[in-house]
């Protein structure tokens, strides 16, 4: 898989928490899910994610969707 692939598959399934109003889950997900993929392991978005989660900056679907939805 290709590392826009599986930023696109990381994104699916966190944008499928986001649906079911688990933004924690979804943040975390997207997390998980980028350490999967030797490009993307390192990614700077998943401790600014972990930090905004703790911050209480995603607070809503829509935060959480334009963040996750900001991933390159």
């Amino acid at each position: 898989m290709t590392r826009d692939e599986h930023m696109e598959w990381c994104k699916k399934r966190a944008l499928e928490y986001v649906d079911a109003g688990d933004y924690i889950q979804a943040i975390t997900s997207m997390a998980s899910d980028l350490t999967k993929h030797e490009e993307t392991k390192n990614h700077k978005g998943i401790e600014l994610g972990m930090m905004f989660l703790m911050m209480g900056k995603l607070r809503d679907a829509d935060e959480v969707t334009r963040f996750i939805n900001g991933f390159h």
